[in-house]
């Protein structure tokens, strides 16, 4: 059994370091592949049982493939929004097919080369498609976030354009403090034309600016503020319009477009006092758009009361100093851009920016026990235990880095370190064969 054994052993050499080779050759020619996790050949003994300790039986060699998932490579800086890495633990959730919802082919990857296809969906080098969480008009995800058929693959193209009506505006003029009042003050009626502001045949406001505004379908508009001193010392009186008025339903008893009307007060250090400025200007704006739009409600901000961060009333000439106005017109898709914690923004030309998907990255409790797939994939076995989905940079998983790919974890040093060692060992194998060939030949010959 000696000499067949030895010869046996020299046969799971070869087998062994065969294989050692084989994942060694995978290695180099992957150097150059993103994502991609060495594989290093594990050697272990084989043992036949003996039944004494004073007698030799020989068993030989294997080798099993060892590929350290967990190992990050480097990260390496690219042009594209859309090549993403994963800097610390966890994998892209990736799919073999465009297709969202229950039945999807999940696997997990650390390759994210994702440009779009055709359609617009993402996807990497090896046809693995990026999946996320639709992200609704409010900002949110959906809560069950375990649950994969909620997952739907990354679109950037199929983002339909859009508008968004203006809600706020916030104000920083000043009014000239020392402003003679209008010598037909006593006559100011804001309900009748012959003596308001709005109608452009009363009275003359002693400041007036007209500010831009856009309405629920990307359309722009226009709100002109008209201020008038009034001869109550630290009061104005305020018109808001909207030019022309056939376009909106007034209400109440506005006239000539009129949107809210009021007095607007001042304390004697001349900041803006809300307290005693009238409910009607620091009330949301409803315009009642007859003409297609959705209703507008605008909130104006006329500053702190008490300080001097928004209207102000000092001796210098009436002017607006700033607006700052939301709201822009119809915009199309001109790009997207992905944050550290996964999110998925839309760029619109109109300079709106809007959350579109949330990406998850999975994390495993052992990442080298998972089962390798075509692509640069991976799958779960009983060694790696079930994944666990987070939001980037939570609850142990790595955060993304954009315009970054993760590099090959091959050190080709070391690589061609083992596969001189590995041709040796091969070598030395095939001299066991050869001697124990030699050896079972003299045998032979003891019977001639």
């Amino acid at each position: 059994m000696g000499v067949l054994g030895a010869l046996f052993s020299g046969v799971t050499g070869l087998n062994a370091n065969s294989n050692a080779l084989g994942m060694i050759s995978d290695n180099i020619v992957n150097l150059n592949t993103v994502g991609y996790k060495a594989t290093q050949a594990r050697f272990s003994t084989l043992v036949t049982g003996a039944s004494s300790s004073s007698v030799f039986s020989s068993g030989g060699v294997q080798s099993t493939p060892q590929t350290l998932v967990d190992k990050q490579g480097l990260l390496l800086a690219t042009s594209s929004p859309t090549d993403l890495a994963v800097n610390g633990s966890g994998f892209f959730v990736v799919g073999n097919s465009s297709a969202s919802g229950a039945g999807q082919d999940i696997q997990f990857t650390r390759a994210g080369s994702f440009t779009p296809d055709a359609d617009g969906f993402l996807k990497n080098t090896a046809g693995l498609y990026l999946k996320g969480w639709a992200i609704d008009d409010q900002g949110n995800i959906p809560n069950n976030l375990g649950d994969l058929s909620v997952l739907k693959t990354i679109n950037v193209s199929g983002l339909t354009g859009t508008a968004e009506a203006t809600t706020s505006i916030r104000l920083r003029a000043n009014l000239l403090a020392t402003q003679t009042p209008n010598p037909n003050i006593g006559t100011y009626d804001p309900t009748n034309s012959a003596t308001n502001l709005s109608s452009g045949t009363g009275l003359t406001a002693d400041f007036a600016r007209t500010l831009p505004i856009i309405d629920a379908q990307g359309g722009p508009r226009s709100l002109t503020f008209s201020y008038l001193k009034s001869s109550t010392p630290n009061r104005w009186f305020v018109e808001i319009s909207v030019p022309p008025p056939s376009n909106f339903n007034l209400t109440g008893t506005h006239v000539d477009g009129q949107v809210a009307v009021g007095t607007l007060a001042f304390n004697p250090d001349g900041s803006v006092d809300l307290a005693n400025t009238s409910a009607e200007l620091k009330n949301t704006l409803a315009i009642d758009w007859t003409d297609g739009p959705s209703d507008s409600s605008i909130t104006v901000n006329w500053g702190t009361d008490g300080k001097a961060d928004g209207l102000t009333q000092f001796n210098s000439v009436s002017t607006l100093l700033s607006s700052t106005i939301n709201g822009a017109v119809f915009g199309n898709v001109s790009g997207v851009s992905i944050n550290p914690e996964g999110k998925v923004t839309a760029l619109f030309d109109n300079g709106l920016v809007k959350d579109v998907f949330q990406l998850p990255v999975a994390t495993f409790q052992n990442p080298n026990g998972l089962i390798r797939r075509n692509g640069n994939a991976f799958v779960p076995s009983p060694e790696s235990g079930t994944f666990n989905v987070q939001i980037p940079g939570s609850g142990g998983a790595g955060k993304i880095s954009p315009s970054n790919l993760e590099g090959s974890t091959v050190d080709l040093a070391t690589e061609f370190t083992r596969l001189i060692t590995t041709q040796r060992a091969f070598t030395a194998s095939t001299r066991i064969i050869t001697t124990a060939d030699q050896m079972l030949d003299e045998l032979n010959r003891i019977k001639r």
